[in-house]
């Protein structure tokens, strides 16, 4: 299997192709049937890249599939080659699983659509271009990958170009939004990359590890901080966060694909892959925590005043987002990539049950405030929407309690302060997750009109997210002591953790962030069940008042956008009307109406010569007589 890898490529590629050529002439179900069907041959290949590696030695499990010579200039090479080892087929088993099950999901709710062909051509270019990143074995074909998200987002959330709301504003301005922000982290990557080949001379990760001895502290620290910069961008870390909640413009299906399995973790990855530079690099390290932990923070608080269903689950994945870059600044980088693994199960669980949300509302309602008691018109997806919220406040035994804690347990270790945060933005998830699940599927049904209308999807929008809901559930097996421990079969990608908890460290925080998720969901339950005459009513409304001064701010995402405006976007605009008016209309259109006024001048001068009368032409041609003799003459 690991010879014939590059199959996991040609199948989302002629899904595009078949789709773009000639999915007019295949109807909605062959266009459906060809993306999704690409996507899980693709799930296949990694299956068999999976039970390949697994073959191998533990210590040596990876392998190099080289395709061909790609770029050569000189002493630079950069092959199109393939890194087959367990961190690139554990994320290729993401992105292919989750992304075949929302690509089944996608047929049921683009039904009708009129773009419905060039919907499915976008989704699988992006399946594509997440395959090259993470599979590449070096710098520049990572590179290429990253590109291609960033082209496939702009894409996927600009689908609706046409539409606006109060909500979203302009749709096609969220996917310029996107886009725009990620190329400040794109400038990152691409100079550490340049720093990279400078230092080791070298793109190829293999040889780039095997020779980081050879750059100094200083040199391996900028090239993390650069790395830092695009994961910043990619991952929506502060302050790069502010593109990821817009996306939500996009189909549900797009927010599912982009904030759960994919693109959104590609700054995660991409930190966990180049892990030997980031051990030399102390300091960039810890600030990559930092921006992890105050991220997490951050948008937990944000979360906690949305009232779009969908905008909640989208500041929760920069909170978890968060958590990810935590992990790795504190180098536990195989349980940052198990919560991304799980966070992919829970998240694409949660954005396609609030997809079934709005699909079966009228006019596609997600203001959490008009909801109420839908679990009597949409059991089905209550249940699902349940069971994703659970895993996601860390509700004990589910998947996110077992990989969000793994990462607050190295966090303790590294930085109590960063485990404190941690632990009050578990706390935070737990209650505004629940908040959510309260609001929209308990109590009584606040608009009539949107309660009557509520109706349950059909079993193409519900049977993936069957699927989902289970891994969600079991997915904290993954990493059991004893069974399949992930933590263990990373080691031979992001190497051996230095930190070796303890069995009663572990059992205690474990117990502790039980019991935060458990406070957190019953405070809840609290304030937006049972109300305020009850112990547990009075106990949140109580904390709910402490806190209620920052709700304004937190409702206006602590004004980074606002600020962004104010600091850069407003004066880059005033540079531009400067240039517009000064140096385009006053020296570019001046210097070229000036060249036109001189000829017009000389032509109006000259024109008089030119009037037909012999004797001024026999005046001319003395002139000229005169003035050739006097030019032999004093010439010599």
């Amino acid at each position: 299997m690991l010879e014939i890898a590059w199959l996991i490529f040609v199948f989302p590629a002629l899904g595009a192709l078949v789709n773009l050529f000639v999915g007019d002439r295949l109807g909605e179900r062959g266009i459906h049937i060809v993306a999704a069907g690409a996507v899980v041959l693709s799930f296949f290949v990694s299956i068999g890249l999976f039970f390949g590696l697994s073959g191998l030695d533990p210590h040596h499990r990876y392998e190099t599939v080289h395709l061909w010579d790609w770029i050569t200039i000189g002493s630079f090479s950069a092959p199109a080659a393939l890194l087959i080892d367990p961190l690139s087929v554990t994320m290729a088993l993401v992105v292919t699983g989750v992304g075949a099950l929302i690509h089944v999901y996608a047929g049921g709710y683009m039904h009708g659509e009129q773009n419905f062909q060039r919907f499915f051509v976008y989704l699988n270019f992006f399946i594509l271009a997440m395959l090259v990143l993470i599979l590449s074995n070096n710098f520049v074909g990572m590179f290429v990958g990253w590109e291609g998200v960033g082209l496939a987002s702009y894409l996927l959330i600009g689908f609706y170009f046409d539409r606006h709301d109060e909500s979203y504003g302009h749709y096609a301005d969220a996917g310029k939004k996107a886009f725009l922000v990620n190329r400040i982290g794109d400038f990152g990557m691409m100079l550490a990359v340049f720093l990279i080949w400078t230092g080791v001379g070298s793109v190829v990760f293999k040889e780039v590890f095997a020779g980081a001895d050879a750059l100094a502290t200083g040199t391996a620290t900028a090239i993390c901080l650069l790395l830092l910069l695009a994961a910043t961008g990619k991952s929506a870390q502060l302050p790069l966060f502010v593109w990821l909640p817009d996306a939500m413009a996009g189909p549900t299906p797009v927010s599912a694909l982009i904030h759960a399995a994919t693109m959104v973790t590609a700054g995660i990855y991409m930190v966990a892959r180049t892990h030997v530079l980031w051990e030399m690099a102390p300091v960039a390290g810890g600030l990559a925590a930092w921006v992890g932990g105050l991220t997490a923070l951050m948008a937990a608080t944000i979360a906690l005043t949305q009232v779009d269903l969908k905008k909640i689950l989208a500041y929760s994945t920069v909170s978890q987002l968060g958590f990810m870059m935590l992990g790795v600044g504190v180098g536990a980088y195989a349980f940052a990539i198990f919560h991304l693994v799980t966070h992919a199960f829970f998240k694409a669980l949660l954005f396609l049950a609030a997809g079934n949300v709005m699909h079966g509302l009228p006019d596609g309602e997600l203001d959490i405030r008009k909801m109420g008691n839908l679990r009597a018109k949409m059991p089905t997806t209550y249940a699902l929407f349940l069971v994703g919220a659970a895993a996601l406040a860390g509700f004990p035994f589910l998947s996110g309690f077992f990989s969000k804690d793994g990462i607050l347990l190295h966090a303790a270790n590294d930085n109590i302060l960063l485990y404190l945060i941690g632990l009050f933005t578990a706390l935070l998830t737990a209650f505004y997750s629940f908040r959510a699940v309260f609001m929209a599927f308990w109590g009584e049904a606040r608009d009539q009109h949107v309660h009557e209308h509520a109706h349950e999807s059909p079993a193409v929008m519900t049977r993936p997210l069957w699927i989902l809901a289970f891994l969600a559930v079991v997915g904290g097996l993954l990493n059991l002591p004893f069974l399949l421990t992930m933590e263990h079969y990373l080691e031979a990608s992001v190497g051996v953790p230095s930190f070796h908890p303890s069995v009663p460290m572990e059992l205690v925080l474990l117990a502790v962030s039980a019991l935060v998720a458990l406070a957190g969901i019953g405070l809840a339950y609290g304030r937006y069940v049972k109300g305020a005459d009850t112990g547990v009513g009075r106990l949140s409304a109580g904390i709910t008042r402490l806190a209620r001064p920052l709700e304004p701010i937190a409702g206006k995402k602590w004004l980074v956008d606002e600020l962004y405006a104010a600091l850069i976007v407003g004066p880059l605009l005033e540079l531009s009307g400067w240039f517009s008016r000064v140096v385009d209309q006053g020296v570019v259109d001046g210097a070229v109406n000036l060249v036109g006024q001189a000829n017009l001048a000389v032509g109006g001068a000259l024109r008089k010569v030119h009037n037909g009368l012999v004797p001024t032409y026999a005046l001319s041609l003395f002139c000229g007589v005169v003035a050739l003799l006097l030019w032999f003459v004093i010439g010599g």
